[in-house]
């Protein structure tokens, strides 16, 4: 455990350093090894509370987080081309491979750094209490499930035909279809967790997300290269670049994680745990 938070640390330190005085090449390239320290430190912090991590207990698991993250950024990169909610600046013009490389590299970092720090969370008592364990559930039929997966067509729609008015909702259908869809699989499914009673995941996933979209837009802010925003009608009351409305798209975008995560693993016919 130690190792891993000393050299997670390390790398927060200097490619923070790194990042924000754009040293040169280390600037312009700190975001993976920033968010790898990252990882590092919260796996490192969950071993010492819980005695183990994911790192751990699955290391060829905790990899292929890394592996299956970069697909999924790139999901919403295609939304983006419609949307042009988010852009990016640098110093310079990358050639086309580099962005893909750099690109794919960085996006690897999103879903450990949203898990890691959910297990984090998870390990804090408040999240054993009976009021998120053990509520009163919700009826939740297959018909209620189809229904999910239309409702969840529709909007994606509207985000590719109408992105001025559907954008939010980008951060939404596609979470409704998977998790809908793995409930009807039986796979792992925060709907279904809900209808149970059972609020953990959904909480949890919830607050890692604000918590991974704080320091994602607070590191941003003096980087470069760098992404800035320009949403309709809710560009205002900015924290950092991203305005303060915007921090509620990173609760759905950590159920979405978690929704394609548990397809993903039921796809490779291992059973979800996590």
């Amino acid at each position: 455990m130690l190792p891993s938070l000393f050299l997670g640390l390390a790398l927060i330190a200097f490619f923070w350093f790194a990042s924000w005085t754009r040293l040169e090449f280390w600037g312009e390239y700190a975001f993976f090894p920033l968010w790898l320290g990252y990882i590092l430190t919260v796996d490192a912090l969950v071993a010492r509370r819980r005695g183990d991590s994911w790192l751990t207990r699955d290391p060829r698991g905790w990899g292929a987080l890394f592996l299956l993250s970069t697909p999924v950024w790139w999901i919403f990169e295609f939304h983006n081309y419609f949307l042009l909610n988010w852009h990016y600046l640098g110093a310079r013009d990358p050639a086309f491979w580099e962005m893909l490389v750099v690109g794919t590299l960085d996006f690897s970092t999103v879903m450990p750094a949203v898990f890691e720090t959910r297990e984090l969370i998870a390990t804090f008592g408040f999240v054993e209490q009976p009021g998120f364990s053990q509520r009163t559930g919700f009826s939740m039929t297959p018909r209620h499930l189809w229904i999910t997966l239309y409702v969840a067509v529709f909007l994606f729609a509207g985000v590719l035909f109408l992105p001025r008015y559907f954008f939010p909702f980008t951060w939404i259908w596609l979470f409704l279809f998977v998790d809908a869809l793995n409930a009807l699989r039986r796979r792992a499914s925060l709907i279904e967790q809900a209808s149970r009673g059972d609020w953990r995941n959904v909480v949890t996933l919830a607050l890692a997300g604000v918590v991974c979209g704080f320091f994602w837009e607070m590191w941003n802010i003096n980087a470069l290269p760098k992404w800035y925003y320009t949403v309709p009608f809710v560009n205002f009351g900015q924290i950092f670049e991203m305005p303060f409305l915007g921090y509620g798209g990173y609760v759905p975008f950590a159920w979405e994680l978690y929704a394609l995560y548990q397809f993903a693993r039921g796809l490779s016919w291992r059973t979800p745990t996590n």
